[in-house]
């Protein structure tokens, strides 16, 4: 049973998309939330039916989730198979649940892009009552690791099984085990890095050096 927040005249909206930095914008929403003693609510939206998302979208999803347990959130909305603009949907969410504060990101690397650089503020701001604020976050373009080990962009990969073990590739052919996201460090001239595949709705991660996988996997593979 969720505990009843000090400030109900308060309430913080997260709207998260798929890429690294939905964490980092969770967590901001959890700090502003925290502070203000308020509910917290994580929206994400996508046109595609669930059933449809690829292995990196189902894994963003399950940690987005776990982040909403960990912090204590009113409620995780994923809003799948939806054709209406994301400026109603948002609107809609806002009034249900009588959000005063919304928080969005503004980085390169995913769909938020073309909502913070292009009219979507304003189209927002025509759509939401006039006392909710907005919150646009500035974002990396890069994710952070263990030891604050900085990656690139992750770009889809595949893992080869070989007879020594598992070969990282970005072609899909005969043999392939795993279909992922490869995360490539910065800074290095090999696929050195951390590959992160989803396996029966859990995600899982393992380091990758010059094209090798080395640690153990002992889930079973996710492509048949």
């Amino acid at each position: 049973m969720k505990k009843v927040k000090g400030r109900m005249d308060e309430s913080i909206l997260v709207c998260v998309y798929y890429g690294p930095n939905g964490e980092r914008l969770i967590r901001r929403g959890h700090k502003m939330a925290s502070m203000l003693n308020c509910p917290l609510y994580i929206l994400t939206v996508d046109p595609l039916p669930y059933d449809r998302f690829d292995a990196e979208k189902s894994g963003y999803i399950e940690q987005w989730k776990e982040l909403s347990k960990e912090f204590d959130a009113e409620e995780f909305i994923m809003i799948d198979n939806e054709k209406r603009p994301v400026a109603k949907v948002i609107s809609g969410i806002a009034q249900k649940y009588n959000i005063t504060q919304i928080v969005i990101g503004q980085t390169a690397q995913n769909r938020w892009e073309e909502i913070t650089k292009g009219s979507f503020v304003n189209v927002l701001l025509r759509e939401i009552s006039s006392f909710i604020d907005i919150h646009i976050v500035a974002l990396d373009r890069t994710i952070k690791g263990g030891e604050d080990i900085a990656y690139e962009t992750g770009v889809r990969g595949y893992l080869l099984k070989e007879k020594d073990g598992y070969r990282l590739c970005f072609t899909c052919q005969k043999h392939i085990s795993h279909e992922g996201i490869f995360y490539k460090e910065i800074g290095t001239d090999f696929n050195n890095g951390l590959f992160k595949f989803v396996h029966n709705g859990k995600t899982y991660q393992v380091h990758v050096t010059e094209d090798y996988v080395v640690d153990s996997i002992e889930e079973p593979l996710n492509i048949m």
